[in-house]
């Protein structure tokens, strides 16, 4: 075994397990397994130290190391597992250096090399080839997030907001381009923060329309989720004129209840939520859109809870992603009167199921339409509005028109035209 890499949470651990699998190797560290962890929720930690001693119980003589947010918040904790070979801090796991000691049997005062994660000032443009052979690349175009959500323990896990420079990120667009890819994905964790930090204050946006303008061959763009008091007239403008940018949005909205959000401590309003999405649809009609929700926030009552649950409706969210709530300690949210954790993971059934609704409807109302289709694996794709498309007899990384025949439980199937103009 060479390095392995097992990846919980986000879309940004996705694109750095392969920055860390490369700096790893690169160190000359083998027979690794690397956990990269997520500290946003309870479960999402102790799935972590799960998966660390299945690990240890598999491979008795490869080095465990663990590294990612929960590594970050929680690092004796992890350090003092016996399990673990060697805890690396968030930003230091993106750094061969970090790995050397380990490849070459080098002795450590302590295991636990974590550093203060809000003295980090800067994010690296870290180039890679691609995501395994994927046809789908993530890009990271910020790191860190400088808000303090009641309810988060992020910030801590990932230090304050910094921005890569555009032309780093530019540079990376082209390279994946070159190696084939299909799409990629801009992500962070907060990208709609991205660019106060670097000369000219550039905006998510204005990077948008950069990438677009000086990478001609790539044949989709998409953004992960957004913060959607933060978009600004760049981006609405690139959401307007350019086919490229996939018309799906992913929005950090966490509740359809003003107090709720209030007592979360987040910018927006419902009414100003679904003001955007208006927006965003009458520039652009195809658009769908996703959130992520949190059922069960302390306080939340009946009829909170029923202002949430009408929205996913109000606002025809077809992808969501539904967390019932986690008390973090260290958090305010964690020392709020809370609700029962059977209540809501009740109410985070229903929100599934609403939104399961109306993902269904989405997909039935593309039926005997045309689509175009990036295929990934297994014969299986992403429409432009991000339904999973299953088509036969395919390849990874081919862009079709496929012509939708049917609905699946999970998505659409279809049978491809030709290839995509």
């Amino acid at each position: 075994m060479a390095v392995e890499t097992l990846t919980f949470g986000c879309r940004l651990n996705a694109y750095e397990a392969e920055v860390m699998k490369s700096e790893a190797q690169k160190a000359g560290l083998d027979n690794a397994i690397i956990v990269n962890t997520c500290a946003v929720t309870a479960e999402a930690v102790r799935q972590a130290r799960q998966t660390v001693r299945k690990a240890r119980r598999d491979n008795p003589q490869a080095r465990i190391i663990v590294t990612g947010c929960a590594a970050q918040t929680e690092a004796r904790s992890f350090g003092d597992m016996a399990e673990v070979d060697l805890v690396i801090g968030n930003h230091d796991k993106m750094q061969a250096a970090s790995y050397a000691p380990m490849a070459f049997g080098t002795p450590l005062n302590d295991k636990v090399q974590v550093n203060d994660i809000m003295s980090v000032r800067e994010t690296a443009g870290h180039l890679i080839e691609g995501m395994d052979g994927r046809a789908r690349a993530f890009v990271q175009v910020q790191n860190g997030c400088d808000h303090r959500c009641t309810f988060c323990i992020i910030p801590f896990g990932r230090g304050p907001s910094r921005s890569v420079p555009m032309g780093l990120v530019v540079d990376q667009v082209k390279k994946l381009v070159d190696n084939g890819c299909g799409e990629v994905v801009l992500t962070g964790v907060d990208i709609t923060s991205y660019g106060p930090d670097l000369p000219g204050a550039p905006t998510l946006g204005k990077l948008t329309q950069s990438i677009l303008r000086h990478v001609p061959d790539l044949p989709r763009l998409r953004i992960s989720s957004i913060d959607s008091i933060e978009a600004d007239e760049a981006l609405y403008d690139a959401v307007a004129s350019e086919k490229r940018l996939m018309p799906h949005m992913h929005l950090s909205l966490q509740s359809g209840d003003d107090m709720i959000l209030k007592r979360m401590k987040r910018r927006h309003s419902r009414d100003g939520a679904l003001a955007i999405m208006a927006k965003l649809r009458a520039l652009r009609p195809e658009m769908v859109f996703g959130a992520d929700i949190i059922a069960g926030f302390p306080t939340e009552d009946e009829a909170m809870f029923a202002n949430t649950l009408a929205i996913v409706k109000e606002a025809d969210l077809t992808h969501l992603h539904v967390f019932p709530y986690s008390p973090r300690e260290g958090t305010p949210a964690a020392r709020m009167p809370q609700v029962s954790k059977k209540l809501a993971r009740d109410r985070a059934g229903l929100l599934r199921a609403a939104a399961q609704a109306q993902f269904h409807a989405l997909c039935a109302s593309r039926v005997g339409q045309t689509e175009q289709v990036l295929m990934e694996r297994g014969g299986q794709g992403r429409s432009e509005q991000y339904i999973p498309v299953r088509v036969a007899g395919t390849q990874p990384g081919a862009l079709l028109a496929v012509r939708i025949s049917g609905v699946t439980k999970n998505g659409l199937v279809g049978e491809a035209v030709r290839e995509a103009a």
